[in-house]
């Protein structure tokens, strides 16, 4: 949801598709949301408690089906990871690979980032923030859809930690240059590092589900990592 003032008009940046959930991705949000779930309330989050220790933690927007995800949480035991996701099925899946990997350091919430950010995530609490792929609304008249917009960079900023990372990556030309001009314009962000290239060169993530259909498709592959200024 794309909405910062205090009488905003909601416009979402995403659209709740039910998708087809097989019988073990329904069993996995069942039985599994209590292991890794993080519920839908307002307070900001205790990652502290959650995690029961001290850690520097990565928030991963709309993660997709979560293999790359739980990749990064297996890759890194010595941080931990935050999902945020609405599209149940990829959740399920999310589940059923967290559990088989027997990860601890990982926790999912459903719910618009957007609100996660504003309402459950403190300042300056976030050592990387991802944002992979996220849906482009390709068409025009759509692209007031798209979350990477001023707003949203300034809600990131203020979540980061001074010299915290926040990686960016499409695979839709367009896109990409309206994340260059936004991100051009901010004075939280210092861009360290643009790589364009055929699904080859990611910079320092793992591939996802997106990123491949993507390739697939013949499409290039932008990567950003954005430094948060002291």
């Amino acid at each position: 949801m794309i909405s910062f003032g205090r009488t905003p008009r909601t416009v979402r940046s995403f659209v709740r598709r039910t998708g087809r959930m097989t019988g073990s991705q329904q069993r996995a949000i069942r039985d599994l949301l209590s292991t890794y779930g993080v519920g839908p309330k307002e307070e900001p989050l205790d990652f502290d408690n959650i995690f029961g220790r001290q850690a520097d933690r990565v928030l991963d927007i709309g993660f997709g089906n979560g293999e790359a995800l739980v990749c990064a949480a297996q890759q890194h035991p010595e941080q931990d990871f935050l999902g945020v996701e609405v599209h149940e099925p990829g959740v399920g899946h999310c589940l059923l690979i967290a559990s088989k990997a027997g990860i601890s350091n990982l926790r999912i919430v459903i719910q618009d980032a957007v609100e996660v950010l504003r309402e459950r995530i403190s300042d300056e609490s976030i050592t990387r923030m991802n944002l992979l792929f996220p849906d482009p609304w390709p068409k025009k008249r759509h692209h007031k859809r798209r979350l990477l917009r001023t707003p949203f960079v300034d809600l990131v900023g203020e979540k980061l930690r001074p010299g915290g990372s926040l990686h960016i990556a499409t695979d839709w030309a367009n896109y990409a240059e309206q994340i260059d001009a936004v991100m051009s314009e901010s004075d939280v962000f210092e861009l360290e590092e643009r790589r364009e290239h055929c699904g080859d060169r990611p910079i320092d993530r793992q591939t996802t589900k997106f990123e491949s259909r993507g390739i697939a498709k013949g499409h290039q592959i932008w990567d950003w990592k954005f430094i948060r200024s002291p």
